[in-house]
């Protein structure tokens, strides 16, 4: 590469970040509720289509292609692994050529085990081919990091699908597959966030079974487990009061998948949402007011007080679990700074999952 397109990258990606990063103070986490005049706005009804949803929507303001994994390395030890593409449009409006696209793009990439988190960050302009999103087959990349599919990938359960990553001390490779169709969450795939209108589009891939190589400091292993990947896309997912989320995703050991988050507001009156995934795929919405999120225990991560331990019940469902983290100090320091790692909990159902902490 050379270094008149590195360096141009990295000031795009400069820029964009510290202006997204001033628009973030004021509206909540990454300046998700900040106003979208001019962009496309989420309304209830939509018919999903695939293979063109699993592609970019570059109408909307933001989107992302998310996706963690619960694995198990060839020792019989724990680890999980991040691996997420952002998609931000710096403006409305018909798409520019080359540098003048505006379109950023933002990538993460995290492997935790219980004694160490790894992470790297990479950012890109659109319009340079750099980065991108192709629905069919799937091809979603920045650099060198990619998920992709093949002529093989069924557009329904968008398996099979490759994923690789790598830091300077760490790099993973994974195969994907799943044999059931993905999920809309919320409303037929219309996800409300506030009672004042917020909401984003959002289906998930939550039955992924992974399996392939990670290594940490040159030392290679095989892993295998659980995948979950989030799809979403949005103008303005946030209210201008709501600070930040807290959010799960769990496998349960019975073979069902629950997704929970609740976004926290200014005055305290945070919201609640979840949606309880059977084992055939079939969905139901958890009312807010059935779901308990209480926490159990915080650390000190890099200056933040973060609730890493939780009490989580759904007294409709007789539901309560405990969950800890495989590794506390799981912090995201990256351009927009946030907690994700893998959990693990116990009580009436056991299982694995992933947590989510942002805007603390």
């Amino acid at each position: 590469m050379s270094a008149d397109k590195l360096s141009r990258r990295a000031f795009a990606g400069g820029i964009a970040a510290l202006a997204l990063a001033r628009r973030a103070h004021a509206q909540g986490y990454a300046g998700l509720g900040e106003a979208a005049d001019g962009f496309a706005k989420v309304t209830p009804g939509k018919v999903f289509a695939f293979p063109a949803d699993h592609g970019p929507h570059p109408a909307f303001r933001i989107e992302w292609w998310y996706l963690t994994a619960n694995l198990v390395d060839s020792n019989g030890a724990a680890c999980g692994l991040q691996w997420t593409l952002f998609r931000q449009a710096a403006k409305p409006g018909p798409q520019g050529e080359g540098w003048a696209n505006q379109q950023i793009w933002m990538a993460h990439a995290a492997v935790t085990r219980a004694d160490t988190h790894r992470f790297n960050e990479l950012f890109s302009r659109g319009g340079i081919g750099q980065a991108g999103v192709e629905a069919k087959p799937l091809a979603a990349w920045i650099d060198d990091w990619e998920m992709k599919g093949s002529e093989r990938t069924d557009d329904r359960s968008l398996s099979p699908v490759t994923l690789k990553a790598s830091g300077t001390d760490f790099n993973y490779a994974l195969t994907l597959e799943a044999d059931r169709p993905v999920v809309l969450q919320g409303d037929g795939g219309y996800s409300r966030k506030s009672e004042r209108g917020q909401a984003s589009y959002y289906y998930s891939q939550p039955f992924y079974r992974a399996r392939g190589t990670l290594s940490v400091d040159d030392k290679p292993v095989d892993v295998s487990g659980e995948a979950w990947m989030d799809r979403e896309w949005s103008s303005q997912p946030l209210d201008t009061d709501q600070t930040g989320w807290d959010w799960l995703s769990l496998h349960l050991s019975s073979g069902d998948k629950l997704m929970l988050y609740r976004l926290r507001q200014k005055d305290g009156k945070d919201y609640p949402f979840g949606n309880w995934i059977g084992a055939d795929g079939r969905t139901q919405m958890i009312a807010g007011g059935d779901i308990q999120m209480t926490p159990k225990a915080t650390v000190d991560v890099a200056g933040r007080k973060l609730p890493v331990e939780w009490q989580i019940a759904i007294p409709s469902r007789s539901f309560s679990i405990a969950c800890k983290p495989l590794n506390p100090r799981a912090w995201m320091g990256t351009g927009f700074s946030y907690w994700e790692g893998p959990i693990s909990f116990t009580g009436t159902h056991a299982g694995v999952g992933y947590l989510e902490l942002t805007g603390y």
